[in-house]
């Protein structure tokens, strides 16, 4: 039976069986139970081998030197991609160029190659010196040390890492640098601010928005890389330690859980951290949007004739029974 109100035969709306979505979440739902089923009951696994090294000294050790090269790496990184950002924004041709070569050599070569050819640092540099090329050595105005010595696989590590992954985040950077209008740059110029000013309080901070969430992947995905510095070798990592220690033990697969298990927490925090960081350089652009649509919205009805206004206010009418 029809129900009428203020006048309006309200229509009696049901919703659209959809069992397309019922059966798919079956689907899914039984397939994640077999994955767990075949995860918790298989004895190969060994769990109880894994809860007994999961907190064990030496693999605590290679998470907090998994940590520790993770963030050194990042924060060389970090630094190489401002500054190559910036230098491909430049004028000057040669700082253009020079950014340019730095982004195509690191980027073009794989990462494992290149943290052999740090390893052979020594080798093929078994000294290095500091000053003046082809002048420094005449004059004495050089500074030489034993490269061995200094650059220890652990600096050769995180320097390695840090180089190519600044490659990859100085194109990040520019594009972050790229979305900020550059009407912004020029009000900020016309006020008489300093160019290193501009670039910290103004551009920067909006660029910021569209940067986080690309270098939070790249941070995860540095956290990953890390294992790839036995190539050096670096001995003190998370999954070398696994892998020696399983074999040690004739157990290298739950060893190698161990290690992935602590590879997910760490990567749930950093996606944690990561999602207030963008929030935080977030603020104002959501509630700017809406004004815009609100502005818009206002102007378009301001234009409407009064039987369209009229159309509108029946179309949202209070429909409910």
């Amino acid at each position: 039976m029809a129900i009428i109100k203020d006048g309006v035969e309200l229509i009696d709306a049901k919703p659209v069986p959809r069992p397309g979505r019922w059966v798919s979440a079956i689907v899914v739902a039984i397939l994640a139970a077999m994955a767990i089923h075949a995860l918790v009951t298989n004895k190969n696994f060994q769990w109880q081998v894994v809860a007994q090294w999961l907190f064990s000294v030496s693999i605590m050790q290679g998470v907090l030197f998994t940590i520790i090269l993770t963030v050194l790496a990042m924060l060389i990184g970090t630094t190489l991609a401002i500054t190559m950002a910036i230098m491909r924004q430049s004028v000057n041709p040669v700082l253009r160029w020079v950014a340019m070569a730095y982004i195509w050599f690191f980027r073009g070569t794989p990462i494992y190659t290149q943290l052999i050819f740090w390893s052979l640092l020594p080798t093929l540099y078994p000294t290095l010196s500091f000053g003046v090329p082809f002048l420094g050595s005449l004059w004495g105005w050089e500074i030489t040390f034993d490269t061995a010595t200094y650059f220890t696989p652990f600096w050769m590590a995180f320097i390695g890492l840090g180089l190519n992954e600044g490659a990859y985040l100085a194109e990040i950077m520019r594009a972050g640098l790229l979305s900020v209008s550059k009407g912004q740059w020029e009000a900020a110029t016309a006020l008489g601010m300093p160019r290193t000013t501009i670039f910290r309080r103004i551009i920067l901070p909006q660029a910021m928005r569209v940067i986080v969430p690309p270098i939070g992947n790249e941070t995860i995905s540095m956290l990953k890389t890390t294992s790839l510095v036995s190539a050096i070798p670096f001995t003190l990592e998370l999954t070398f330690i696994a892998r020696q220690r399983g074999q040690a033990a004739f157990a290298p697969v739950p060893l190698l859980i161990a290690a992935a298990i602590w590879y997910l927490v760490i990567t749930s925090l950093l996606m944690w951290i990561q999602s207030f960081i963008e929030k935080y350089f977030g603020k104002g652009f959501e509630r700017r949007d809406n004004a815009a649509a609100a502005g818009s919205a206002h102007t378009a009805g301001s234009a409407d004739s009064m039987d369209e206004k009229n159309a509108t206010a029946l179309k949202f009418l209070d429909v409910t029974p």
